[in-house]
């Protein structure tokens, strides 16, 4: 147990000062949507840093590494080029911004380190695997690992059926329903979320693997309860209106299952 708490802690040396220049940074460029890609990055960098340092088995590190590497780094680029660079201000984060008012840079400074924070949690399976120096791998590092492929995919899939349907001028103020989009309304949410659990499966191959639970329940409240699901179907529903609504009606909002009838009291008149 020990070791787990002293890893969190080695991981919010690392995290805090880091979001604290970036907090800088998006001071002076007016810029606070830049917090995503990093924030995806320092996942990244935990990874390889416990995966490194730790004396624990081998190939379990490695795995582990190159779960934490391989989903920081393809979120953080994607945000980065898709989403921030070249782009205004995200919606989010302006609304959020104008809210704090003349305390936002305050209030800023308090909210890039509460990521740093974040961070530093999600980085506890990187720590207990890497930890682990059990010889050979398990049957729910297998498990785990095989469904971190399957939901990578697709979270991966996701995002690109979502960019090439926005890239197409003629669906400007229509609403995706375009492969895992025809089956829910946020699969890139679900799957991210399936990632996380992959990761606490994988955990459970190690001592103490049972704290991990910490990371896809921490993922599921800021899907559902912070910046994730609600500010995503607010933004929907002020630029699409009824036709986002009528693709509520139809669509489950996280689970992906088959669509229903947009409006059931004409189905049933049917």
């Amino acid at each position: 147990m020990g070791f787990a708490i002293g890893g969190l802690i080695q991981a919010l040396f690392i995290t805090l000062p880091i979001m604290a220049a970036l907090w800088f940074v998006s001071v002076r460029i007016k810029k606070a949507s830049i917090v995503d890609p990093v924030w995806a990055g320092l996942i990244a960098l935990l990874a390889i840093f416990f995966g490194t340092l730790g004396e624990g088995y081998e190939w379990r590190r490695f795995f582990v590494t190159v779960m934490g590497v391989f989903w920081g780094m393809r979120l953080g680029f994607f945000i980065l080029f898709k989403r921030v660079a070249g782009k205004g201000e995200d919606p989010r984060y302006a609304e959020l911004l104008n809210k704090w008012g003349e305390e936002k840079e305050r209030k800023l400074l308090i909210f890039f380190l509460l990521q740093g924070a974040v961070a530093a949690l999600l980085s506890l399976p990187f720590i207990i695997a890497s930890h682990n120096v059990r010889p050979g791998l398990v049957f729910f590092e297998g498990l785990g690992f095989v469904l971190w492929v399957a939901a990578f995919a697709g979270e991966s899939i996701a995002d690109l059926q979502l960019e090439n349907f926005k890239s197409n001028p003629e669906n400007k103020g229509k609403t995706c329903r375009e492969g895992l989009w025809f089956y829910s309304r946020h699969p890139n949410y679900f799957f991210e979320f399936l990632i996380w659990c992959a990761l606490f499966i994988y955990s459970l191959g190690s001592p103490f693997g049972i704290l991990v639970i910490a990371c896809p329940a921490l993922i599921l409240h800021f899907l559902f309860n912070v910046t994730g699901i609600p500010k995503a179907e607010e933004q929907a529903i002020r630029s699409r209106g009824d036709e986002y609504l009528r693709y509520q009606r139809s669509t489950n909002m996280f689970i992906p299952w088959f669509p229903r009838d947009e409006d059931p009291a004409s189905a049933s008149k049917a």
